[in-house]
């Protein structure tokens, strides 16, 4: 299931940031010139053999040449061209790949400012609407841009924050925080290092917030209504921002974000991300995932955590030297909007609309509690293997409506022999892949009966005397 690697133009660059000329890097790698000028032009792949030298002879990571983070942008350029704006044609994922291979960064700020042009519409689309809508209209305030600010953070750095990560690490490692019972190991943390004390709130006081820290009385106030993994978390969250204001901030102002609330958003996913590595620590973690070859609910159990914790933290475990496999995580609510996302993969998610009816996340609140898989194709020919679970998380009573969830993760078919999900299934067989896509305005794919839209920039095909499984068909 291995693919070949073409990373041409990633080695030139490489090769020029050294200051070498062709015939020096390949005398350096025992190639000749010739050999080495078609590896640079794509013209051959480059050889498990070679890879083993380059490492050798720069010590280069060779994670940095795989083609994934080309992939990801192909893929963002690929639905930012599917733009009404871009009249005509669409061009195909081969050529853009291409592109970006021979240009990543004129890409990245391609897309910057086609993210910026975005932002400049729904800014106008929401001014017109307040000053047409009647006094009995109440029109969303505020985009939700500064949230794909602190996403796209998190997705350029392959979402794994080293800084962080090891700084939790080490805290769990010094205090010895017991694994799976750290409610009250934190509570005891804060009052003899911060001199913050703990409080409950209770159901009626509680209705709107979760957590809540008072730094005048030094008080962090925690919803009752709450189970005790979720008040962990809150209580690493609190370490957090007590113990790594300072990094955070650097780290904030180091990403250069286009607006105050991108920028405030990311602060608090920073501090969400320390909080997820305390209770889950890195390498013990790794360990007991592999050990129990990612069986998500026995992890949740080890680690005292919630299901949606344990599919978040694995996400992350991008560590150089000791990375995991790089899965993909997504929350859907029931209308099918995408919550969260999260991707160590090359899997696309669209930005706007729906997700791919076909994907099995759907199915999975048809199911209840039920662990689903599939096997799926994206139009850029990549197969993932899926898993699907719902969760609900409730409201505390009867009149406090319950919210539902379908939680997503996956992987490149390559690793899922490493899951336990996988037992059983014929992971070699074409006929049970369903052919999905990131959301149907940005799909060209035909014959889906799933289809809700026609995809962006297809001219329509209508015809008035016959009638198909296909709700659209078009050129």
């Amino acid at each position: 299931m291995s693919r070949k690697l073409f990373p041409g133009p990633k080695l030139r660059r490489f090769r020029e940031q050294q200051n070498l000329t062709q015939a020096e890097f390949a005398d350096s790698l025992g190639l000749s010139a010739s050999y080495l000028n078609q590896i640079e032009n794509n013209q051959r792949p480059l050889t498990a053999s070679v890879l083993l030298r380059l490492s050798s002879a720069y010590n280069v990571d060779l994670q940095a040449l795989s083609d994934e983070d080309d992939d990801r942008l192909a893929a963002e350029i690929h639905e930012a061209l599917s733009d009404p704006l871009f009249q005509g044609q669409l061009i195909n994922l081969r050529e853009l790949k291409d592109v970006v291979g021979a240009s990543p960064a004129l890409i990245s700020r391609f897309l910057t400012l086609y993210r910026a042009y975005r932002e400049s519409e729904e800014s106008y689309r929401q001014l017109a609407e307040r000053l047409s809508a009647s006094d009995d209209r109440n029109p969303a305030d505020g985009a939700q841009f500064p949230y794909e600010e602190s996403r796209d953070y998190f997705y350029i750095r392959n979402n794994y924050v080293g800084e962080l990560d090891q700084a939790a690490e080490q805290l769990q490692a010094e205090q010895g925080f017991r694994i799976g019972h750290m409610e009250d190991d934190l509570t005891r943390y804060l009052w003899e290092h911060h001199e913050v004390s703990r409080a409950l709130l209770d159901n009626e006081t509680s209705h709107t917030a979760t957590r809540r820290y008072d730094p005048k009385t030094r008080t962090l106030y925690l919803s009752e209504r709450q189970p005790s993994e979720r008040r962990a978390f809150h209580l690493a969250y609190q370490i957090a921002r007590l113990e790594h204001a300072e990094l955070m901030e650097q780290l904030v102002q180091e990403a250069h974000f286009a607006s105050r609330e991108g920028a405030a958003v990311c602060r608090v996913g920073l501090a969400n991300y320390f909080a997820g590595a305390l209770l889950m620590p890195y390498t013990l973690f790794l360990a007991e995932a592999k050990r129990q070859r990612y069986d998500l609910e026995k992890l949740e159990l080890r680690f005292g955590v919630t299901f949606e914790s344990v599919c978040h933290r694995l996400s992350t475990l991008q560590r150089p030297g000791a990375k995991g496999i790089p899965f993909y995580f997504v929350r859907v609510d029931m209308a099918g909007n995408i919550s969260k996302r999260q991707s160590a993969s090359s899997f696309h998610f669209a930005r706007s609309g729906g997700a791919c009816p076909l994907w099995n996340v759907h199915e999975a609140f048809a199911a209840p509690s039920k662990v689903l898989t599939q096997l799926a194709q994206m139009p850029d020919g990549k197969t993932y293997f899926c898993i699907a679970r719902a969760v609900t998380k409730t409201g505390g009573g009867y009149l406090n409506p319950t919210r539902r969830f379908a939680i997503g993760l996956g992987c490149e078919l390559e690793y899922a022999s490493q899951l336990v999900y996988s037992t059983g299934v014929d992971l070699d067989n074409q006929s049970a892949i369903t052919p999905i896509g990131p959301s149907c305005r940005v799909c060209e794919r035909r014959h889906c009966a799933q289809r809700a839209f026609p995809p962006i920039g297809k001219r329509l095909e209508v015809h008035e005397n016959q009638r198909s499984f296909e709700p659209y068909t078009f050129e």
